[in-house]
C-alpha cells in the first residue's frame, strides 16, 4: 500500500513492461518497473510500491494496538497526569532519536535505520506483554523505547519517500498510503475493540499486542526486498536549522510543522480516554475508530486524485478549519453518537489538509539549498518542529491540570490547542514555488 514483460490489466492495477540496460563496464543493472495505478498516469517504481506496504503493516499494527495503548495504561492509572507524561516521554525522546538516526543515516543503509525502528517498536510491544497489569509503573520506561522506535522508523520511512518519489507522484503517494493507513485504521480498531471485549481483565490485550509483533516481523522480512542504498556525505544538522534564516519557504513550513505538533500533541491520547470514559467500552473505541478510518479512506483517495497543486493552499485553509470547528461538537456534551459525529467530521478534514502539505513540505525541500546532499538534515528539522509541537502542547496540557480540575480546563485547552492545523494555512500562504502554486 510485478513481474511480467507485458503490460498485463488486473483491474485498478497496469504493469507495464520492465527494460533492461548495460553500464559502462558491460555489467546489467536494476530492472526499472514503471507501473500505473488507479487508471491514472502516475508511474511508481518496486521500491515505492514495497515502501508503501511497509508503511500499510506498520499503519495496520498501529491500528491494531496502540489504539488501546493509552486506555490500557488509563485502566491502571486512572490520571491523566501521568498518561500525559508517557505521552510527553514519547515527544522528546522522538526528536533525540531522529537527530541520532539521522547521523546514523550518513554512515549506514537507510534501510537498516528502517530497520531499527521496526524493532524498537516491537521491544516496545513485547515489553507492554512482559510488564502486564504492572505496565503503569515503566510509564516512561515505556514511552522512551516507543519514541526510540518512532525515531527510528519514521526518520528512514520520510528519508525513503523523499529519495523513492518525485514531485508528480508525491501527491499520490501520500494519498495512497492515507487510504492504507485508513485501511488498517478500519480492520485493526474494530476487530481489537472485539477481541478485547471477549476476554475479562487484560488477556484481549494480551493477543492484539501480540498480533502487532507478527506484523512488525513482517514489515521487517519486506524491507530486505528494497534496493539498498548506501550512506554518502557528512552530517550538518545545524545548517539546515541555520537555513530558515536564508530560505523563507523552508521558514514557513518549520512554522507550520511546529503547529501541525501543537494540535497532535493532546489529541493523540485525550479522545481516545475520553471516548472509552464515556462508553466505558472498549468495543465502542473501536467502532469509533472504524467510522473514522472507513471515512478516511474515502477522502485520503479523493484528496490524491483531486486536490492539485494549484488547489493546495485553499485544501489546506478548508481541511484547518473544519479541524478547528469540530472541536466545538465535543466540549459542551460528550456523548457517544457526538464522538461519531466528530470521528467523521476529522476523518475528512485531516486528508484534505495532510495530502496537500505534505507534498508541499518535500517540494520545498526538493527545491532547497543543497537538497540531494541534505536530504536527511532536512527531514530531522522538520520532525523536531513537530515534535517540539507535540511537546509544548503535552507541557501546557500537564501545568494546566496541576492547577485547574481537568472537567473544567480541558474543553479550553481542547479549543486552543485544537487550532493548531487552522495555522498551518497562515504559514504555507507565504510559500511560493515556481510552477507549483498558480
Amino acid at each position: 500500500m510485478e513481474k511480467t514483460s507485458r503490460v498485463v490489466s488486473t483491474g485498478f492495477l497496469y504493469i507495464s513492461p520492465s527494460s533492461t540496460k548495460n553500464n559502462s563496464k558491460g555489467e546489467y543493472v536494476m530492472k526499472q518497473k514503471r507501473q500505473k495505478l488507479w487508471r491514472s498516469d502516475v508511474h511508481i517504481t518496486k521500491d515505492l510500491l514495497l515502501l508503501l506496504l511497509i508503511g500499510g503493516l506498520y499503519s495496520l499494527s498501529i491500528a491494531l494496538s496502540n489504539t488501546f495503548v493509552n486506555v490500557y495504561l488509563w485502566k491502571q492509572t486512572g490520571d491523566f497526569f501521568q498518561i500525559g507524561l508517557y505521552n510527553l516521554t514519547v515527544a522528546i525522546i522522538q526528536p533525540v532519536t531522529f537527530i541520532l538516526a539521522g547521523r546514523m543515516a550518513k554512515k549506514i543503509d537507510r534501510i537498516i535505520v528502517l530497520r531499527l525502528g521496526v524493532i524498537f517498536l516491537a521491544v516496545f510491544f513485547i515489553s507492554v506483554l512482559l510488564t502486564g497489569s504492572a505496565a503503569s509503573r515503566y510509564l516512561l520506561s515505556l514511552g522512551a523505547i516507543l519514541g526510540i522506535g518512532y525515531g527510528f522508523y519514521w526518520l528512514a520511512y520520510n528519508v525513503l519517500t523523499f529519495e523513492i518519489t518525485e514531485p508528480d507522484t508525491r501527491d499520490f503517494f501520500n494519498g495512497f498510503l492515507g487510504v492504507l493507513n485508513s485501511l488498517g485504521g478500519m480492520i485493526g480498531p474494530l476487530v481489537a475493540g472485539f477481541i478485547i471485549s471477549q476476554f475479562k481483565q487484560f488477556y484481549g490485550y494480551t493477543i492484539i499486542f501480540t498480533a502487532s509483533l507478527g506484523l512488525f516481523a513482517l514489515a521487517t522480512i519486506l524491507s530486505f526486498f528494497m534496493k539498498k542504498r548506501p550512506a554518502t556525505g557528512n552530517y550538518f544538522f545545524s545548517a539546515i536549522i541555520k537555513e530558515r534564516k536564508r530560505n523563507p519557504n523552508w521558514k514557513m513550513v518549520t512554522n507550520a510543522t511546529f503547529f501541525q505538533g501543537i494540535r497532535e500533541g493532546i489529541f493523540a491520547f485525550v479522545i481516545n480516554i475520553y471516548v472509552y470514559i464515556a462508553t466505558g467500552s472498549e468495543m465502542a473505541l473501536g467502532t469509533y475508530a472504524f467510522v473514522n478510518s472507513i471515512v478516511s479512506f474515502i477522502t485520503y483517495y479523493l484528496a490524491s486524485r483531486f486536490i492539485k497543486k494549484q488547489y493546495r493552499k485553499k485544501a489546506i485553509l478548508l481541511g484547518g478549519i473544519l479541524l478547528f470547528t469540530s472541536v466545538f461538537l465535543i466540549i459542551f456534551h460528550v456523548s457517544y453518537p457526538i464522538f461519531l459525529v466528530y470521528s467523521a467530521l476529522i476523518a475528512f478534514a485531516y486528508p484534505v489538509v495532510l495530502v496537500p502539505f505534505i507534498s508541499t513540505s518535500y517540494d520545498v525541500i526538493g527545491l532547497g539549498w543543497q537538497a540531494k546532499e541534505m536530504r536527511i538534515e532536512y527531514i530531522v528539522v522538520k520532525e523536531l518542529f513537530l515534535n517540539a509541537g507535540r511537546a509544548c502542547s503535552i507541557i501546557i496540557f500537564l501545568f494546566s491540570i496541576m492547577y485547574f480540575p481537568v472537567k473544567t480546563i480541558l474543553p479550553l485547552l481542547l479549543i486552543v490547542l485544537g487550532s493548531g492545523y487552522l495555522f498551518i494555512y497562515f504559514f504555507v500562504r507565504h510559500i511560493q514555488l515556481k510552477g507549483i502554486f498558480s
